[in-house]
């Protein structure tokens, strides 16, 4: 497929879109019908997935905190990494990151710290979060001198990673050492993808990261879904991107699709998942659909 045809500029988005439920699969037509998921007897031990884009502003943190809180409300529960300097993911859940004391940082670089002092409920029920903050930008320097260094996420989290049923990642925009130990310890990569032009063009850099990791460090990763992000139904360009999406990769691209809304930023000043902030708006509708589809996988 050629990626480097020209595309329609992108006029920019007014308002909001996610007033319908219709929207929730950006345009394409209704979503496949997936089914609800069985209710558990016992939970464990998780399946760990990556959240990954090298590239940033696609959605990553965003789609973190909402499938986590979409699957905890299927009745599994859940622990969201925030590995990521930045720390979105923690103040995307209303934590201040430069107020912590303890962060995955903390369980990376301190072998007696326990994961139990570092994990933190959530306003979600079923939901925990490891949370970060900027002090993780040293450890991808400081690994570098360790032996088994793309290993070291994976140590640090084995000890809980049977209580949850699944282990969301959210990794930095970099291919960098933080992202290869998310790919390391991952059962999948979860890859959000915007509708955009540019996002296409990168998207062979991650795969070919994504098939070094499985033959050098981790044979059992597999890529559990693509998922459209920023999807704007009433523009070409983003139409055009999200067909070649689909015409590239098939039966990975996820039939939910998140459309562009004012209701994500909301989110983020509330300090809690668009399932709760806003629960009858199409985006956590599309959040609810993409859970049933990433437990269906």
């Amino acid at each position: 497929m050629d990626m480097t045809r020209p595309i329609e500029p992108r006029r920019e988005p007014h308002g909001t879109d996610d007033e319908s439920a219709a929207d929730v699969a950006g345009g394409v037509g209704s979503a496949a019908e997936v089914p609800e998921p069985a209710p558990l007897t016992q939970h464990g031990p998780g399946r760990v997935i990556a959240v990954a884009n090298q590239k940033g502003g696609v959605g990553k943190t965003t789609s973190t905190i909402n499938l986590g809180a979409a699957i905890a409300e299927y009745g599994r529960r859940v622990l969201l990494v925030d590995f990521d300097p930045q720390g979105a993911l923690s103040v995307g859940l209303g934590v201040q990151p430069h107020q912590l004391d303890t962060t995955v940082y903390t369980l990376l670089m301190e072998r007696e710290v326990e994961p139990d002092e570092v994990i933190r409920s959530t306003s979600v029920e079923g939901m925990d979060l490891l949370p970060s903050n900027i002090d993780l930008s040293a450890a991808e320097v400081q690994l570098v001198f360790e032996v088994g260094r793309e290993q070291a996420l994976g140590r640090a989290i084995k000890q809980v990673v049977d209580r949850y049923d699944v282990v969301l990642i959210d990794c930095q925009p970099s291919l960098g050492l933080l992202t290869i130990n998310a790919l390391a310890c991952a059962d999948a990569v979860l890859i959000p993808l915007a509708c955009e032009f540019f996002s296409l063009r990168g998207v062979a850099l991650l795969m070919d990261t994504i098939d070094k990791v499985r033959d050098r460090l981790n044979p059992n990763l597999s890529i559990v879904g693509i998922l459209a992000t920023m999807f704007d139904p009433r523009t070409l360009h983003t139409r055009e991107v999200q067909h070649r999406v689909r015409e590239a990769f098939g039966d990975l691209v996820f039939h939910s699709v998140i459309n562009r809304t004012v209701r994500f930023p909301e989110t983020t000043v509330a300090g809690e998942p668009i399932t709760t902030w806003a629960p009858t708006s199409a985006g956590a509708a599309a959040y609810r659909l993409l859970a049933r589809e990433v437990l269906a996988r």
